[in-house]
């Protein structure tokens, strides 16, 4: 009995020990972003003592547990046994600097246009160092970044790139020209020189930049090939988002403001989104401009616009009744984050309005995996592959579920429910006899949830949370003026 009750006071001991010194760590990290807003130009020397077995706990703990495993093949269940272990032996690594990170395991992906994305797979312990590495730099990259930054960025998503701009073309800015910019392999053309250069401008800690410097070079694991990386990093790995963001901060975002106050004689308006940019212009001169700028600074930093998908098009409020005028047609479309982006005449105004629909590769390709995916479950029982396209379908419509594109949101569902009957059918030689359309129906309406818009419209969404202001991350709130915040 003595034991036993020792044993529960050395657990309560430990558990009120470890709350106390995460209180400790996350009142750190507040500090760090405190002096981050406070100084701009500060350099950060010490932060690597801010990883702590507390913070890897719970990088792990944050990772996904069905992930596929990297070069070391060693899942997250896996890596759960012995879990305290392996983490105090992980910072004790990281923090004597005799942590060593492997090889991205190289795999592909599909892409819309049916081309393959290259995709690095981390081993986990690289993943979890780099999750709590993130956590640390946040605190300080999220008080520098730019309020037109949207991707991959802590409380910011897609649905607010894209009402921010729906907002800046519609109401806040005089946009008549979008510049729909692409960086050719961004990811694969990262220059570790600058890539490093530019950290330096905020981290001083040597044995942070080491670490970073080493999974940069631990190179790239294909087919049991290992080969070296000489530039890029991993797309797919957990720390890349925020390199990524850190590279195109220094590479665009500060050039942007600086250009448009300099040489800007118009309203120009941006919004980023990772590597995927839109930029909004009052004036055709000032985009032309701007694009041949644009051109020669991202060369200065190894980077290239794509010279196919960057595009520059008359598009506004007005553009249509413009070029209505001229005898030129209906103003040409852009794609950003998976809609189309159109402007149309609403009745008999001349202002026009901006419609946004799914991008038919991508609904071509979702619906390609559905039917794919439904040949696998071919012959599970029919609740469990309802119960699965329920999901499916739902999680379409929580993305897509934008007002003005029901239309898309029903043909997915249909086409998926023709897909499904299909399948069925396909089960048995007398399945078509057997799964006619009246018995089916009653099966589509039980699990198929119904198309439904689960957005906002852009403008009430962004002035609700944006009131007459501008959001800056980790900045007072400025208010936007010609010239000024995009």
């Amino acid at each position: 009995m003595e034991g036993k009750r020792l044993a529960k006071e050395n657990t309560q001991q430990t558990t009120a020990a470890r709350a106390q010194d995460r209180e400790t760590a996350s009142s750190g990290l507040l500090r760090v972003r405190e002096a981050a807003i406070r100084d701009r130009k500060m350099k950060f020397a010490s932060l690597l003592h801010h990883v702590t077995e507390d913070l890897l706990r719970d990088s792990y703990l944050a990772l996904n547990r069905d992930a596929t495993p990297g070069v070391d093949e060693i899942s997250w269940q896996d890596y759960g046994e012995n879990l305290e272990e392996r983490l105090r032996n992980l910072k004790d690594q990281v923090h004597r600097g005799t942590y060593r990170a492997q090889p991205s395991k190289r795999t592909y992906i599909p892409k819309a246009d049916g081309s393959k994305r290259p995709l690095g797979i981390a081993s986990l312990e690289d993943k979890i160092v780099q999750q709590a590495l993130v956590t640390v730099l946040n605190q300080i990259y999220e008080a520098d970044f730019q309020g037109f930054s949207y991707g991959m960025r802590p409380g910011r998503n897609q649905h607010q790139a894209l009402d921010a701009l729906w907002v800046a073309i519609m109401e806040k800015k005089n946009v008549n020209w979008v510049l729909d910019a692409d960086l050719r392999a961004f990811y694969d053309s990262i220059d570790h020189g600058w890539m490093m250069k530019f950290l330096e401008h905020r981290i001083a800690d040597r044995r942070v930049l080491r670490l970073i410097r080493k999974w940069l070079r631990a190179g790239v694991s294909e087919d049991g090939k290992w080969s070296k990386t000489t530039k890029g990093t991993p797309q797919g790995a957990v720390i890349s988002p925020l390199l990524a963001n850190v590279y195109l901060h220094y590479a665009l975002d500060l050039w942007v403001g600086k250009w448009r106050q300099k040489n800007a004689a118009g309203d120009v308006a941006i919004v980023r989104f990772a590597d995927d940019c839109v930029v909004g212009f009052e004036r055709r001169l000032d985009a032309q401009r701007f694009l041949r700028d644009l051109r020669a600074r991202m060369k200065s930093f190894e980077l290239e616009l794509h010279p196919e998908k960057t595009r520059l098009i008359e598009f506004g409020r007005f553009a249509a009744v413009n070029r209505e005028r001229r005898g030129v047609g209906s103003p040409e479309t852009f794609t950003f984050l998976g809609f189309t982006h159109s402007c149309t005449r609403f009745g008999p105004s001349p202002r026009g309005i901006v419609r946004r629909r799914t991008t038919r590769k991508r609904l071509t390709a979702k619906l390609h995996e559905v039917k794919k995916d439904l040949r696998k479950r071919r012959h599970l029982p029919i609740p469990e592959q309802g119960s699965w396209l329920r999901k499916v379908v739902q999680g379409y419509f929580n993305y897509h579920g934008v007002p003005g594109n029901t239309a898309a949101l029903k043909q997915f569902r249909w086409q998926t429910a023709r897909h499904w009957i299909r399948s069925l059918r396909r089960r048995s030689q007398r399945g078509r006899r057997r799964m006619s359309w009246k018995r089916f129906y009653p099966i589509l309406d039980t699990w198929l949830p119904d198309p439904c818009v689960t957005h906002a419209f852009p403008d009430v969404r962004f002035h609700r949370q944006h009131p007459r202001q501008e959001p800056y991350a980790g900045k007072p709130h400025v208010r936007i003026r010609p010239g000024g915040a995009g």
